[in-house]
């Protein structure tokens, strides 16, 4: 019963926080998370800036740190940077003010790709993400090494999302 309570309270805490998922032009969203693939986790940092009510562009880049030693991969491989462009549809998809639902497409080092990202804030600052992300035309094409399969493939990250206004 008591667990029950604690369950209701956090609940209802949780959804009577006005808390801004995207707010439109000017927001800055920061988010740093993990980020799993095959062959490797790693760490994923990415950064938006709203250009207008509903999208946003931005980078991201992110960095395999478990890879294993059969692997032969350099940094280079390790590494990717992207440019990004969101649609932020929390507001039209009407899933209250703390939910941001954002596609988007990313041009990077390694490949072009499209992104499906969700961000639920529980206060004005801090809140978690989590995003899959997939290539969609691979800058090498044909037989590619394991190293550079890394970061040309699914990903799926996961972490905490921090607004910068």
């Amino acid at each position: 019963m008591k667990n029950l309570l604690v369950a209701i309270v956090f609940v209802l805490a949780a959804a009577s926080v006005n808390a801004q998922a995207f707010e439109g032009s000017g927001d800055q969203k920061m988010q740093i998370g993990a980020n799993f693939q095959d062959n490797a986790t790693g760490i994923v940092v990415s950064y938006d800036y709203g250009l207008g009510e509903n999208f946003s562009i931005g980078v991201s880049s992110s960095y395999a740190l478990d890879v294993p030693n059969i692997i032969n991969a350099d940094f280079d491989h390790r590494i990717d940077l992207k440019a990004r462009f969101n649609a932020n549809l929390g507001s039209v998809l009407k899933m209250g003010d703390n939910v941001d639902v954002y596609p988007g497409l990313d041009l990077g080092l390694k490949n072009f790709g499209a992104h499906l990202g969700v961000r639920y804030f529980f206060s004005d600052g801090f809140g978690i993400f989590s995003e899959i992300g997939t290539p969609l035309a691979k800058y090498k094409t044909g037989s590619l090494t394991d190293a550079e399969e890394l970061h040309n493939q699914f990903v799926f990250s996961i972490g905490a999302s921090f607004n910068l206004n």
